[in-house]
């Protein structure tokens, strides 16, 4: 067989190894998962933010002579069910969700694949499946209202879609990725790597 005819085992960890072509596709599937990882972050630590404040704020207003905001405690509730769904697509990708790592230490590699293949596309049919629910949420929540802060209850769910829709693509393109190449080793897994 031809180079060509039979492809390699593990993707091209250099750019400069790939065929030109797929370099700048490559780079731009690249800077734009860097990119929305930026953003999931970004909202996760502004959420965790968020959370920190107002609860600091709810337990100081307790001692102090200053007025009481009711909706504080609601805020920071909404603010924990962001970060945790936010955070979820990143952490499909980072190898940082639930995982059974003595799978990993079975002595066939072949065995260790199927699993983790497996395993991965189960995180993305459940991950879809919460996605599907979170959208039927804000369809049919739209008129809803949060009852201290009056905060559409669309958006709530909204912001949770965001980040139930990226663990489902992040683990669809994982399960081709491990059922094409094997699982990254230990601490390669920090960047979505597209083949």
């Amino acid at each position: 067989m031809s180079p060509a005819e039979n492809p390699p085992e593990n993707p091209p960890e250099n750019l400069a190894e790939s065929p030109p072509g797929e370099r700048g596709t490559r780079r731009g599937i690249g800077s734009l998962v860097r990119l929305l990882t930026a953003v999931e972050l970004g909202i996760t630590c502004l959420a965790a933010a968020m959370i920190f404040g107002l609860i600091l704020f709810q337990a100081a207003q307790r001692y102090l002579p200053v007025p009481s905001i009711v909706w504080a405690g609601e805020l920071s509730q909404f603010a924990l069910i962001w970060l945790t769904f936010v955070a979820a697509g990143v952490l499909v990708t980072r190898n940082g969700h639930i995982a059974i790592e003595l799978i990993d230490t079975l002595p066939s590699p072949v065995v260790v694949r199927v699993v983790q293949t497996f395993a991965m596309a189960l995180v993305a049919l459940i991950a879809g499946a919460f996605a599907w629910a979170c959208w039927e949420l804000v369809y049919s929540a739209g008129f809803l209202t949060s009852p201290a802060l009056g905060l559409p209850m669309s958006w709530v769910y909204g912001i949770a879609l965001i980040g139930l829709v990226s663990a489902t693509i992040r683990a669809a393109v994982g399960t081709v990725r491990v059922a094409r190449f094997g699982m990254p080793a230990t601490g390669d897994a920090t960047e979505v790597e597209v083949p």
